[in-house]
């Protein structure tokens, strides 16, 4: 009885390994069949033949409608490996010239998994890309000799003119990440790289379409599958049309030969962008088809740095310009009213400490204070303000105080411009200087802020961003480089108005101080005949030369464009910054230079600054 109660048991332990089994098999059979469709895809690659259509990329035009960047065909070769069969390597890469040597790479970077985790022997797969016409015309010739090679016909980008290619920005190959990130892409595809193709990447990549193709048991092409019902056509991507005005964008080019700076224009009622230089640049024309990666090497090793676009990445002291800013603090704050008048002789000199001015009447009001660019008025200003116990309480919140004014004015924080890589400058604050000296500071400690000197530091987007809102007395709206998005609405991003915490009445002194210092201050080489232009010069100490800025906008009443200049090392303001402040608003307000002001700017053109960097 024993006996058979053991042997019921081991039918029962039988019975359950024996169902085990089975219950495993049904698993591995529903997660290959239903959760995983590799082998369905297998299955369906020696039927079909999937073959994407690329859609062309939008178009970029600027803002009068000239054509800036745009498409020309170009070819891909692709390859489904389990088509292959006996490949003759060297006939290959002589049909497209190229080294054998770079053709088995390619071949042994395609299958690599880990670079290109679509890979399948059964699925089309990108071997080369970019090819020219006449060379696609060679290998389509061939075509006989290789079968499993197809030709994917897209497009590349060609530009019109040699200028902007920090803003237009260029389109490269993409990465692993940008794979795993969106599963748009696919190895081989392009995406934007930097400036407007970057940022608008979604509206300008459009949408694939897709071909299947029927294939008989020798994988020979027998037509579309339900003749083309279920084909799918690409869809074109959005054009835009820029803020730029291209003409004005190549004079600043154009200006800054030879020098390291930038320039940054905008339309004060807008925010829109109307030119962003960044010296040295280079010609986009260069970043396209195959030879791009060599033009980027060459770029990203070249001293000057080309590739960096200073306007929004470059962090300076603004100097003098960042004096306008004071004035509407303080009298918002009611350290000074639009008569009060400080000393200044030679300079701000309290307690042991100077720092030093040129010469200029003095005491003065805060309009002659702008137009002379007096050092001396605003450090008074600020350490007054920064001592106001009464006021404050004490100056950790005086300063923070005069910290909320500056970053309502567009400073310390990123501005929010529709390019990638902006940086937000330096804006100190009470524990920044609770930090650095242990709690132990006041208003001379910190003085030379007073005059965009010392910690603080912007970019010329920024400074410009000052000009536009003081011309518009006292708001602006988020600087952008793309104007319209075809069939699409612009962000309210870029719509929408930013107000400071000055009210409008003090910008309308600013306003005469800025006009005052074209008529007769610091600016007077930034003055036009006929149009009311209102600037500010600016003279930023650095450890070598100082460099020279100019922030201004025109007209006076009817503001239409605000402009920053800054050149790294060019000395006082009134050397380059002004005179390329008024070259740009008068080719941007009239379309075009006077006889005399073309010869000035022929003249700036062929100057050059030794910054000490010979290999270019």
């Amino acid at each position: 009885m024993e006996r058979d109660y053991q042997l019921s048991k081991r039918r029962y332990v039988i019975a359950a390994a024996v169902l085990l089994v089975v219950a495993l098999y049904i698993l591995r059979l529903f997660a290959l069949q239903i959760l995983n469709d590799d082998y369905k895809k297998n299955a369906d690659s020696n039927a079909f033949l999937r073959k994407v259509q690329y859609p062309s990329r939008g178009v970029m035009y600027d803002r009068t409608g000239k054509l800036l960047v745009y498409n020309q065909p170009a070819y891909d070769i692709t390859v489904v490996m389990k088509e292959v069969g006996t490949l003759d390597t060297l006939d290959l890469a002589r049909t497209l010239n190229l080294p054998i040597d770079y053709l088995r790479r390619r071949f042994r970077d395609m299958r690599d998994r880990r670079l290109n985790p679509g890979y399948s022997p059964y699925t089309n797969q990108v071997l080369l890309t970019q090819l020219s016409a006449e060379e696609c015309g060679s290998f389509q010739e061939k075509l006989f000799k290789f079968p499993g090679f197809y030709i994917q016909r897209r497009t590349i980008r060609q530009y019109n003119y040699e200028a902007g290619a920090h803003i237009l920005g260029d389109i490269g190959e993409v990465s692993k990440g940008d794979i795993e990130k969106d599963d748009y892409y696919q190895q081989g595809d392009f995406i934007g790289n930097l400036g407007v193709e970057r940022s608008y990447e979604e509206y300008l990549r459009g949408e694939k379409g897709v071909e299947i193709l029927l294939r008989d048991a020798h994988g020979r092409i027998q037509g579309h599958y339900m003749d083309g019902k279920l084909d799918k056509d690409a869809v074109p991507g959005k054009n835009l049309t820029l803020s730029l005005d291209i003409e004005t964008q190549r004079l600043g080019e154009r200006l800054l030969e030879g020098k390291i700076g930038s320039i940054v224009a905008i339309e004060p009622s807008t925010g829109e962008v109307l030119c962003m230089v960044s010296s040295p640049t280079y010609d986009p024309r260069i970043m396209v088809g195959r030879s791009r990666g060599k033009s980027h090497l060459r770029l990203a090793a070249d001293p000057w740095k080309p590739l960096l676009n200073r306007a929004i990445m470059g962090a300076y002291p603004p100097g003098s310009t960042f004096k306008t800013t004071q004035g509407l603090t303080f009298l918002q704050e009611g350290i000074i009213n639009p008569g009060t008048t400080y000393p200044c002789f030679g300079g701000f000199i309290y307690k042991g400490l100077r720092v030093g001015c040129h010469g200029h009447p003095s005491p003065l009001p805060l309009v002659p204070a702008i137009a002379t660019s007096c050092n001396g008025y605003f450090c008074w200003g600020l350490y007054y303000m920064i001592g106001a116990r009464s006021k404050y309480g004490s100056v950790q919140n005086a300063m923070n105080t005069w910290r909320d004014y500056m970053v309502s004015m567009g400073f310390g924080y990123p501005l929010g411009i529709d390019l990638p890589g902006e940086k937000r400058g330096m804006i100190p604050n009470a524990s920044f200087y609770d930090k650095a000296y242990r709690g132990s500071w006041n208003g001379l400690t910190i003085i030379s802020i007073a005059i965009g000197q010392g910690e603080v530091t912007a970019t010329p987007l920024q400074i410009a961003n000052l000009g536009a809102t003081i011309a518009n007395r006292g708001y602006f709206i988020t600087p952008h480089v793309v104007k319209e998005i075809e069939d699409c609405p612009l962000d309210t991003l870029y719509r929408e108005r930013r107000y400071t915490k000055v009210d409008r009445q003090y910008y309308e002194t600013v306003v005469q101080g800025m006009r005052a210092a074209v008529l007769g201050g610091t600016c007077r080489g930034a003055n036009l005949p006929d149009i009311e232009v209102c600037g500010k010069t600016g003279t930023a100490q650095n450890r070598g030369k100082d460099h020279s800025a100019f922030m201004g906008f025109a007209p006076m009443n009817d503001p239409k464009i605000a402009v920053a200049v800054y050149v790294e090392n060019g000395g006082w303001g009134a050397t380059y910054g002004v005179p390329i402040g008024k070259l740009i608003m008068e080719q941007y307000l009239k379309g075009k230079l006077s006889p005399e002001d073309e010869v000035l700017a022929t003249d700036i053109q062929n100057r050059r600054i030794d910054y000490g960097i010979h290999e270019r």
